[in-house]
């Protein structure tokens, strides 16, 4: 809460100089919002193509066949006009000068880069312990350098982040919320105490006029395979059985190579497919940047996929995964291999319904087995967003209980800069709770970016 009072004040600080300019002066610096709702006009969200967003620095390269939490991706999200609930014109304009120097860095070196704070804090009903609530938050550095090529299709990019997760008051951070529920699984996805950590570092070089690609260096597997547009733990859904494929033993960020391209040409009506993989540190976690420090353990995927266009990759697309994670000896895991199978499809570019399926085999994974679906509606010109999810999975242990997990919520843009997420969770069985056969948890979450 200090924090949200401390950011209050420094936003609210730097407005100020920016409304003394407004009442002494008849021209101002206005930010410009053409291409979003009208603020003095009538709202209309029925349909909008995202190629027509605006962007307030030019920041509009997306990273093809990658997540939207992606580094790149998320960072053109973030430079998009809002259709806020709250507009605030002396903060607006005083940024003016901030992203005026992200323009001339993106378009003299082609350098994008960004920060936010994000702050989740959650609540369960039927805790085992005293630690019925979780409260931890993430101030992230993104950033990307086209280094080769740049302005061309065939682009060499490096990608890095740096991060600070840590717990606000004396609460558990929502990573461990759901062992105090006894359920199998993650209630609040990234949101942890890990300290200072390297994220992302990795070269990534397009070929083929920008139709195929290969990267290297420290990623996370999970903003590359089984990729479906709804789906982001900094903007979207919390629980990670909705978020992901929980039949699959998910990886962590690791060193590691990988490739993946489109077929054949653009034909309308035909479709396109693509193929993709990667191969990684099975070892690898976000707290230790070491590289392969428990020997030659991998984690392999390789993927194959079909999209309308290129275009329209993260809105409609179906894909066929399969994955294998060696035995880890030092860890004391055992090998686990699995397939999993993602489709989704969006209505005019405003409503999205998916599904996921998953089988595996090994204890690695939350579950061996598990069904997916959910749906998601844009709302006010992209602005806010509103998803329904719901998952059943089997655990590996056949002496648990099968589990059921739903969450809703609405994320809020309610300034510029500033989303605010309430969500509820029902977790139906816990799988190791044999008293409680439904778990409530609630949630907001709290991003601000700059």
């Amino acid at each position: 809460m200090r924090f949200l009072i401390f950011i209050a004040s420094i936003l609210l600080a730097s407005s100020i100089p920016a409304l003394a300019q407004v009442e002494g002066s008849e021209t101002t610096n206005e930010v410009d919002y053409t291409g979003v709702e009208n603020p003095g006009g009538p709202e209309d969200d029925s349909y909008i193509n995202p190629e027509t967003l605006s962007h307030r620095v030019g920041y509009t390269r997306r990273a093809d066949q990658a997540s939207a939490a992606n580094t790149i991706n998320q960072l053109e999200e973030d430079d998009r006009l809002k259709s806020p609930v709250i507009r605030f014109p002396g903060i607006d304009q005083s940024l003016e000068g901030w992203y005026d120097v992200k323009r001339r860095l993106n378009e003299d070196s082609g350098v994008q880069f960004g920060f936010d704070y994000n702050s989740l804090y959650q609540y369960a009903d039927g805790a085992i312990t005293e630690d019925d609530s979780a409260w931890s938050g993430a101030f992230r550095i993104l950033g990307s350098w086209n280094l080769v090529n740049k302005g061309e299709t065939n682009v060499g990019t490096l990608v890095f982040g740096f991060e600070s997760r840590h717990n606000i008051s004396d609460r558990i951070p929502p990573s461990a919320l759901a062992g105090q529920v006894s359920y199998i699984g993650v209630t609040g996805t990234l949101f942890n105490d890990a300290g200072g950590i390297l994220g992302n570092l990795y070269y990534k070089q397009q070929f083929k006029n920008g139709k195929g690609g290969w990267l290297a260096g420290r990623f996370d597997p999970n903003d590359f395979h089984d990729v479906l547009g709804y789906a982001n733990p900094w903007t979207t859904f919390s629980n990670v059985a909705i978020l992901l494929n929980p039949s699959i033993a998910f990886p962590d960020w690791s060193w590691g190579v990988g490739a993946g391209t489109w077929l054949g040409e653009e034909n309308e009506g035909k479709g396109r497919w693509y193929i993709k993989g990667a191969i990684s540190d099975a070892n690898g976690t976000i707290t230790d940047e070491s590289f392969f420090s428990d020997g030659t353990e991998f984690y392999k995927w390789g993927e194959i996929g079909w999209s309308p266009t290129r275009a329209e990759q993260y809105f409609t697309n179906v894909h066929l995964m399969a994955w294998h994670v060696d035995e880890r000896e030092e860890k004391g895991i055992d090998s686990a291999h699995g397939i999993a199978i993602g489709a989704n499809k969006t209505w005019n570019e405003t409503w999205m319904a998916w599904l996921r399926l998953g089988w595996s085999h090994g204890a690695a994974p939350i579950y061996n087995e598990t069904v997916g679906i959910g749906f998601g509606r844009l709302i006010r010109q992209w602005s806010d967003v509103f998803g329904l999810g719901i998952n059943w999975g089997d655990p590996p242990d056949d002496s648990l209980k099968e589990q059921w997990t739903a969450e809703v919520f609405y994320r809020l843009q309610l300034s510029q800069n500033l989303q605010l997420t309430p969500s509820i969770q029902y977790l139906k069985d816990p799988a190791l709770n044999p008293e409680n056969s439904s778990v409530w948890v609630a949630s907001i979450r709290m991003r601000l970016n700059l």
